[in-house]
């Protein structure tokens, strides 16, 4: 089964990320170059800059990125918007049209684009793809282990089908995301949100093939997200505050 792309939408949200977008936006043009990217015949790289206070959007398009300025302070509805934003210009039909998204504290691996887009021309609908945290900001070295034996729990040898989800590594094809609604307008979680809206029949890939590395900051921007979940990670007892047992292994 073949889903060749033709058009390639970049998202990235940002809020206040004037310090840590430049690197993201510099792996992204890495990846973009890598390999030619056979058979995308447009790509559109989108920053939605969030009820920013700072430079984000002048660093944005200083870096070649079009910028989608919104108010919302909702990362699912920053995330949208840039969606959205990128996908007005396509020209390619939805079922060519592949959607990745990753935040602004990113950094990607040259070969992320291209492994996404073997993965939409296998037939496969989303890809959900696995992070690690990155050497900067320094993390410490306790709450790194802990992190990761929480991360890596089912991991139990190569082909991992892992159980997360982050929109800091995830594509979609472009009808499948209209057909899940698209990212909605929450303040966090609306990776797993449209995760859970794809139709019945959408094939889903969970890989570890590609991560990408995010920061390890524990002073987050969106509320509810990673560094949210570290911060409580680096708890005195090791436990997820307030959280189930099951709690950030989608995140």
């Amino acid at each position: 089964m073949s889903g060749a792309v033709s058009s390639l939408v970049i998202a990235v949200p940002a809020h206040d990320e004037a310090a840590s977008l430049p690197a993201a936006l510099r792996s992204i043009r890495r990846a973009l170059a890598f390999d030619g990217l056979p058979g995308v015949r447009e790509t559109h790289l989108v920053v939605a800059a969030d009820a920013c206070e700072d430079a984000t959007a002048a660093v944005a398009a200083r870096h070649g990125a079009r910028v989608v300025e919104v108010g919302h302070r909702k990362a699912g509805a920053a995330r949208a918007a840039a969606v959205e934003h990128a996908l007005r210009l396509c020209r390619a039909p939805a079922e060519e049209t592949w959607i990745v998204t990753t935040d602004a504290d990113c950094v990607v691996r040259p070969s992320w684009l291209a492994r996404q887009l073997e993965a939409a021309e296998h037939g496969w609908d989303c890809v959900l793809g696995t992070i690690r945290i990155a050497p900067l900001p320094p993390v410490p070295a306790a709450l790194r282990v802990r992190h990761d034996a929480h991360y890596f729990a089912d991991r139990a040898g190569p082909g991992w089908v892992h159980p997360h989800v982050h929109g800091a590594n995830l594509g979609v094809r472009a009808d499948a995301y209209r057909a899940a609604g698209g990212f909605p307008p929450v303040a966090c979680g609306e990776d797993r949100a449209l995760v859970e809206a794809l139709p019945g029949t959408a094939r889903v890939l969970r890989t570890d093939a590609c991560p990408v590395l995010t920061s390890g900051r524990t002073a987050p921007r969106a509320p509810g997200g990673f560094g949210v979940f570290l911060r409580d990670l680096a708890g005195p007892d090791g436990r997820v505050r307030g959280m189930g047992p099951e709690a950030g292994r989608v995140r």
